[in-house]
């Protein structure tokens, strides 16, 4: 166990406003030291989860534990944890030097360690030397280092993060993420992090927590959980997929209107099965493909430019329809008919995932078996977090 991180242990954490179950019977561990994304659209729990776990929310029953200890009931500022808010939470009237040593402030350290510790803070994110500057002369992506600094120039064993890059633009989001990753190596403290950015989830964690409706789905690390999914819901959440109702044919295949699709994958049981077509998992089939690769022909219906990739709309001969994309380089143009032309992709039977429509398989399960389950591997309904709650910085 990393000796600068905190293990947590949520037991049957539930939260309710009135009738309105904001969180249900939520178990999770996360190790010392891991990175995990909570992940899930909006009104999931996430949130109300993060808040749970920082004591700016009180759960209606369950039990919050770090390190072994019962927090369940403790105060913020008695968590000893670090907080990045959505909107960084930073003080305008103070320079960027002020609000970094704001923490040792709130915690009455001696003042003589500050300057120290604020240069070693700002020099973690990329910031030496910019203490005595305003926050308002700071770009977004600086003042999301300066929160980051902020919340980690006492040390905390554990940092809980809400959204803190969702108001940054889109290469500043993807850089920032990167940044973010190679921090967590540095410091090595346990991050529990709050995004509806799938990407984001996948690009930074070691395992992420699905939710929706107030329930963990699932959990797991980010390969798997995108090539693994346990229902529709996931698949369709995590990736770029296309969700196709299939009938059982056996063990090993499924049936696409007039098509059959064999799968490396054992196939649900059941009658409400999906088939998750990942855009990026069906290539076109120029002869060169295994042979024992499902192959789909249908007409060319749209043709989209993103960039670094091309978008294809294809509408098969029963009327069902997918996408599949592909790189924009020269040659790939050549490889794709005009509109209404004919067009035979490949999925290969590794890349067949075929899973249990949402709400028809997952019942509830038992605490034992989901806290077994979330153990394999070491918004707020009301309101958000106050800035002026947190005893975090």
């Amino acid at each position: 166990m990393d000796k600068r991180a905190e293990s947590v242990e949520i037991r049957s954490a539930s939260k309710a406003y009135g009738a309105v179950r904001a969180l249900d019977d939520v178990s999770l561990n996360v190790g010392a030291g891991e990175f995990v994304s909570l992940l899930g659209p909006s009104g999931s729990g996430k949130t109300t989860l993060l808040g749970i776990l920082g004591g700016f929310i009180l759960p209606s029953r369950g039990t919050i534990l770090f390190g072994g200890r019962d927090v369940t009931w403790m105060p913020p500022h008695k968590r000893d944890i670090g907080v990045v808010f959505q909107n960084y939470a930073l003080f305008p009237h103070m320079s960027v030097g002020e609000n970094v040593a704001f923490p040792l402030r709130a915690r009455r350290l001696p003042k003589a360690s500050w300057p120290d510790k604020v240069r070693a803070a700002l020099a973690m994110v990329g910031l030496a030397g910019y203490e005595e500057r305003g926050i308002a002369q700071l770009s977004g992506g600086q003042r999301q280092r300066v929160a980051l600094a902020r919340a980690m120039i006492f040390e905390p064993r554990l940092i809980l993060m809400d959204e803190p890059l969702s108001a940054l633009d889109k290469q500043l989001r993807e850089s920032m993420q990167i940044e973010l990753r190679a921090l967590h190596r540095r410091i090595g403290a346990t991050i529990i992090y709050v995004t509806h950015d799938q990407r984001e989830a996948l690009t930074m964690s070691d395992r992420v927590a699905v939710m929706k409706d107030g329930r963990l789905i699932q959990i797991d690390a980010p390969e798997r959980l995108h090539d693994h999914p346990a229902d529709s819901f996931v698949a369709s959440f995590i990736g770029e997929a296309t969700m196709l109702p299939v009938r059982r044919v056996d063990a090993s295949s499924v049936a696409l209107g007039n098509a059959l699709l064999r799968s490396a994958r054992a196939i649900p049981s059941g009658d409400a099965l999906m088939l998750a077509v990942h855009s990026e998992k069906l290539l076109i089939d120029d002869g060169a493909q295994d042979a024992a690769c499902n192959r789909l022909t249908g007409t060319v219906t749209d043709i989209v430019y993103q960039g670094e990739s091309l978008r294809i709309f294809l509408a098969l001969a029963d009327g069902i329809a997918l996408s599949l994309r592909q790189p924009s380089y020269h040659q790939a143009y050549s490889r794709i008919p005009p509109l209404g032309g004919s067009l035979t992709v490949t999925l290969h039977p590794e890349d067949t995932i075929v899973v249990p429509r949402a709400g028809t398989e997952l019942k509830p399960c038992s605490t034992e078996r989901r806290n077994q389950r979330c153990r394999q591997q070491p918004r707020s309904a009301i309101s958000r977090f106050s800035p002026s709650t947190s005893s975090a910085p």
